[in-house]
């Protein structure tokens, strides 16, 4: 089920839900907007291969860029260009509760895409949420730390589950 306002609201309360920097005025209907935080990890340029198989884990660190920016600079996603960067907002949810991040409409419209495939917030993180920027437009896109980019979905699970993977507690994308 997915929560509605007054349950955010209440689920906020309980502290099922914990976002910090918590400011309400983010709480729509049935979601709550989170903004672009600092870090960024950019692609390095090369002509190497990626090779996805049973093997592969993820990129090692080497392969990014890794760049964070002060509240006045910004950020410039080449058309049709991948950059992982992460949300302002710290997200902590019990185990009864899991998320999804969405992109919001007028964010999509102008060519960002927010998460490529990965929009599952497992019950238990405790984290800032990684978001995979993806410009899909023929034009630069500029974006700056504090921009509302996404929005969370809430739901109640039945019963209790916690994710303990390596993202867990993730800081920076």
């Amino acid at each position: 089920m997915i929560l509605s306002k007054k349950e955010i609201l209440n689920a906020v309360k309980k502290k099922k839900i914990v976002i910090t920097p918590f400011e309400p005025a983010l709480v729509g209907a049935c979601s709550v907007d989170f903004r672009l935080g600092n870090n960024f990890k950019f692609f390095k340029k090369t002509k190497e291969k990626t090779r996805i198989d049973s093997n592969f884990k993820r990129l090692s660190d080497d392969a990014y860029e890794e760049k964070t920016l002060t509240k006045n600079e910004t950020a410039e996603l080449a058309p049709f260009e991948l950059v992982l960067g992460c949300t302002l907002e710290k997200l902590k949810l019990n185990e009864t509760i899991c998320a999804r991040i969405e992109g919001r409409s007028s964010i999509a419209r102008a060519g960002l895409l927010v998460h490529v495939s990965s929009a599952l917030v497992q019950p238990g993180v405790e984290n800032v949420q990684v978001l995979e920027l993806m410009n899909v437009s023929p034009r630069p896109i500029v974006v700056r730390p504090g921009a509302r980019v996404c929005q969370i979905v809430f739901e109640e699970l039945r019963g209790k589950a916690k994710y303990e993977g390596k993202y867990a507690k993730q800081k920076t994308p």
